[in-house]
């Protein structure tokens, strides 16, 4: 049935017009005929919020799960370094004193006696290592960055890993065949190359990617200056990376500090101040071992006063390393 509507011009009579035709799918507006309001569908709005929220909720919750764990493993990574740095010093404090630097040791009965002899061999050796390990260390490092040939890089990596992984005792029988049976005894410069060669992949994979670090505009800038390419290696990459290396050269001097193993078969020991580089010489490490497995409380005593005298050596080196260093690497930034 039509539907007629009252045009304005028509208010007054009771001619009426047909209303226009509904579009299709339209919904018929309420009016005071009968209309009625159409039905509304489901309020999806809420609950596309109520799910956000919701999935929010979740994320921030596993975000404070991952910090809670990782906030609980390094604090139980630190645990037992701060529980061996109490006990060594409990133990250690009492027996450590000025002569305990300064003085040989004493035989079996008499009292007082030090370390100074161990002290001042294991500067040695950790200098001699030096001397051998960084140049040659470094030197490796920037052929792996700098001069990027694959296969021979991949076969110096490849080396230098699993140089890094050899035991050090290995590196000890190695070197006490190559020198210690050839000039037929026991010395600093073969306690020193057994060091060194410890060093090696420290240094050599450190100065690597120190070096990688540095921006290739540096290097561009360089070489569009007309610079030669070893200059520019040693004068601009180097330079900028040198905070980088110089702090892993100080981490691996901290590590073979402490090694024992290499000592025995390539310096032995001395009981007396070294005589020289082609002498036997003594180094803390030995002499705690020695001290450690005899029967006299003693030596015992001293042997922690000398294990507080590495620790703290070690700790200090890494330190300092790592505030001087930085400071330089965040100027140079």
């Amino acid at each position: 049935m039509s539907e007629y509507v009252q045009t304005p011009e028509e208010e007054g009579g009771n001619t009426m017009m047909p209303a226009p035709p509904a579009l299709p799918g339209a919904v018929p507006a309420a009016g005071a005929h009968g209309g009625h309001q159409p039905e509304r569908g489901p309020d999806t709005g809420g609950g596309l919020y109520r799910q956000s929220n919701l999935r929010r909720r979740s994320r921030n919750i596993r975000s404070r799960l991952a910090h809670a764990l990782c906030a609980l493993s390094t604090v139980i990574a630190m645990v037992p370094l701060a529980l061996i740095l109490f006990y060594v010093i409990y133990q250690g404090a009492g027996a450590l004193n000025f002569s305990f630097l300064t003085s040989l040791p004493k035989p079996v009965g008499e009292s007082g006696g030090g370390m100074g002899n161990a002290i001042a061999g294991s500067l040695i050796l950790i200098g001699i290592a030096a001397v051998i390990g960084v140049p040659f260390g470094v030197l490796a490092g920037t052929h792996l960055a700098e001069y990027r040939s694959p296969r021979l890089s991949w076969i110096v990596r490849l080396l230098s890993d699993t140089l890094s992984g050899v035991p050090s005792i290995i590196v000890g029988v190695f070197v006490y065949t190559l020198l210690v049976l050839t000039f037929k005894q026991f010395s600093a410069i073969a306690g020193g190359v057994a060091l060194g060669i410890l060093m090696l992949p420290t240094v050599a994979r450190t100065t690597e990617d120190m070096m990688r670090m540095v921006p290739d505009t540096l290097r561009e800038a360089s070489l569009a200056l007309g610079i030669p390419r070893w200059r520019t290696i040693t004068s601009v990459v180097i330079k900028t990376a040198g905070g980088g290396i110089m702090t892993g050269v100080m981490l691996a001097l901290a590590r073979i500090a402490g090694e024992t193993a290499p000592l025995l078969f390539t310096a032995l020991s001395s009981r007396t101040w070294p005589m020289g580089l082609d002498k036997p010489v003594a180094s803390l490490p030995v002499q705690i071992y020695t001290y450690a497995i005899s029967p006299f409380d003693a030596w015992h005593k001293q042997a922690w006063a000398g294990s507080l005298v590495l620790v703290l050596m070690v700790l200090l080196l890494s330190i300092g390393s790592k505030l001087y260093f930085g400071r330089k690497m965040q100027r140079a930034r």
